[in-house]
């Protein structure tokens, strides 16, 4: 029965039922329906199939990516899933964890010294974001069976006969009904984290089939060097931009009292990059594990210079400047981690800062005492880096920056501002052209939306100098724009606009200005985008009228499908591409673009620092070499364009 329409009472109050909730809001438990929420499913049935390697009762761990690219099969030789009754829900204790929230073996630490999975969530979020589950069981000489489908039990727990050994195996595909039905499982995203866990954890055996390759492809990884050897890999993998400072890197363990591996190494590089791990878990949010090694690392090498009298003279050494060109891996296992929501992307434990810290900077300052060479070379790097950062503080206090309090003075003379003073609810564009620029400041909400158009195409960041990106006027009238300052200025609390949009046109000429903008943002602004602020707009590239209704496609694929869909009988579809956001009207931009309500944008993430750090300075640096090979090894994609 409804009630009136402003009424408030009783009727009104929804009580949603078994895994309901996760079906109604996804984002609460895997942080997003795209495809870091996609993968995450994957995540955390990994997750649990290593906490078994990690409590001594597995040994392998295998993942199978099929044919279709939807669905996945993970496989561990452990001890198996419990499939007796659960008393008090009168349920087997496979399908009271499938389908309850909070249901698992974690919460008592009889089961589990060390896990991951202690929230007891992520087997049924699993199951209930899924087209369809399949668990077998291999437990006590017998094979139990059981299916389920978002969030249902479709068949009763079965036993299909005796078999040899044990552990579980478990296969599912993301509903599309959540994600959409374009997406896909990233082969190389799996292999690369799955080796990442080989190297985590000593001695396990993980192995990664590719049935989605013609032909199928396996990898198996087992690396008993654990992440020293880790370390090795990372930085050989970026020579060009990061050269170790000496050849034996800095490696520490410690198994009593507080479980935890470190390595790492001074580089060349122009910035620090730390890879966390709790109890096997990648911590991309950092956390109190990751404070406790960057204080270790700065007060281990500030006793080194003061012990050997190598303070240099005029110049002041940061906490930054010790911390420049770290390359490190932090591994640590907590009984009880408290992490930062189901995602599991930030240690919160209070205690694990001081227990790193008191472990770690004992260890380094040794290390630096008896490795003197590699210690002087690192020390000499940093006074570099502090010298550096003091020639370009001048350069960067050159950019005009706008202040809390003055709201309007400062800023470029060809934004159109947006009338809000908000930055929750402010929203800045970024727009290729005076053209489109004027478009969008036609189509916008004056009261959130600002407008910056650019002109063409902006500095590359990655060959420019600090002093030459300070100074280019393009690139200063986005940081006034924005108002949180560039360099040693930077405040991110003094930010004007919640969400940051590169709007470009859609074809190579927008998408090389979007590069060009994402370098400056990565190498300058890079809390924007790790904040969650920077996202790219995603205009159509088609217009498909079919009789009175129109559609608006992304791209060939996307207006094939309309029309494949939507133009039946007789109906010829009415095509029209747009050869730049200039040609599209304030309408249909506002329709498509800029309205919240109906237009499509890519939020900005960095899922692997190393690994994008890499590709900026390939793509964009100075040596041509491997932009030539880029270009070379992907020509055979490249399609012929209209022009």
């Amino acid at each position: 029965m409804a009630t009136k329409k402003g009424s408030y009472t009783g009727e009104d109050i929804q009580v949603l039922e078994g895994l309901e909730p996760v079906r109604k809001r996804p984002a609460m438990y895997i942080g997003g329906t795209d495809s870091t929420g996609y993968h995450h499913l994957l995540w955390e049935i990994v997750d649990n199939s290593v906490d078994e390697v990690i409590n001594n009762f597995a040994t392998q761990v295998d993942v199978t990516l099929h044919k279709d690219g939807r669905s996945i099969t993970v496989v561990d030789n452990g001890r198996g899933i419990p499939v007796d009754t659960v008393a008090k829900y009168k349920k087997p204790a496979l399908e009271v964890i499938f389908s309850t929230l909070h249901a698992g073996g974690k919460f008592d630490q009889g089961n589990y010294v060390h896990s991951g999975g202690l929230h007891g969530v992520g087997t049924s979020v699993v199951n209930a974001l899924s087209r369809k589950v399949l668990v077998e069981i291999k437990r006590d000489g017998k094979k139990h069976v059981q299916t389920y489908s978002r969030g249902k039990t479709t068949s009763p727990l079965k036993f299909e006969g005796p078999a040899r050994g044990s552990g579980t195996s478990i296969t599912f595909e993301p509903d599309p009904e959540i994600f959409g039905d374009k997406q896909k499982f990233d082969s190389e995203l799996i292999r690369d984290r799955l080796e990442a866990k080989s190297y985590l954890h000593k001695g396990m055996i993980v192995v990664y089939k590719d049935e989605t390759a013609s032909p199928a492809v396996t990898h198996t990884f087992k690396h008993d060097g654990g992440i020293a050897e880790y370390l090795g890999k990372l930085v050989s993998d970026r020579q060009k931009a990061l050269v170790p400072a000496g050849s034996a890197p800095f490696y520490h363990s410690r198994d009593n009292g507080v479980r935890l591996e470190v390595a790492l190494a001074w580089t060349e590089a122009t910035d620090e990059s730390v890879r966390s791990y709790v109890n096997g878990i990648p911590t991309p949010m950092g956390g109190t594990h990751e404070a406790g090694l960057r204080s270790a690392i700065v007060k281990a090498v500030r006793n080194y210079i003061e012990t050997h009298e190598l303070t240099p003279k005029g110049v002041t050494l940061t906490a930054e400047d010790i911390r420049e060109g770290i390359i490190a891996i932090l591994s640590v296992y907590v009984v009880e981690p408290q992490f930062q929501g189901q995602t599991k992307q930030r240690l919160n434990n209070v205690e694990v800062n001081s227990q790193v810290d008191g472990v770690l900077r004992p260890a380094l300052e040794k290390w630096l005492n008896d490795n003197k060479s590699i210690a002087e070379a690192a020390v000499a790097r940093i006074v570099l880096a502090a010298r550096a950062r003091e020639a370009s503080r001048a350069a960067s206090q050159a950019v005009s920056r706008k202040s809390a309090v003055s709201h309007r003075l400062n800023l470029p003379g060809k934004l159109a501002d947006c009338s809000s003073t908000d930055p929750n609810q402010s929203e800045l564009f970024l727009v290729e052209g005076d053209s489109a620029g004027g478009s969008a400041k036609q189509g916008r909400d004056r009261r959130t939306q600002a407008i910056l158009p650019l002109r063409g195409k902006v500095l590359n960041a990655e060959q420019a100098s600090t002093d030459k990106v300070a100074t280019n006027k393009e690139l200063q009238d986005i940081v006034s724009a924005l108002g949180c300052g560039i360099g040693t200025d930077f405040d991110i609390t003094k930010l004007r606009y919640g969400r940051i949009f590169l709007l470009m046109d859609a074809d190579s000429d927008g998408h090389h200005i979007a590069t060009l903008l994402l370098t400056f943002f990565y190498r300058h602004l890079r809390p924007l985008i790790e904040s969650g602020a920077v996202h790219i707009a995603q205009p159509p590239l088609f217009r498909v009228d079919i009789g009175k209704e129109t559609y608006w496609a992304l791209d060939e694929a996307d207006r094939d499908r309309i029309i494949r869909e939507k133009a039946k009988g007789n109906a010829k579809p009415n095509i029209m591409r747009f050869k730049g956001l200039g040609e599209m009207t304030a309408d249909e931009l506002k329709q498509t673009t800029l309205d919240q309500k109906n237009r499509m944008s890519l939020r900005v993430t960095i899922d692997n620092p190393l690994e994008t750090d890499r590709v900026i300075n390939d793509l964009m640096g100075r040596d041509v070499s491997a932009r030539f090979k880029f270009i070379m090894e992907r020509a055979g994609e490249v399609e012929a364009l209209d022009v």
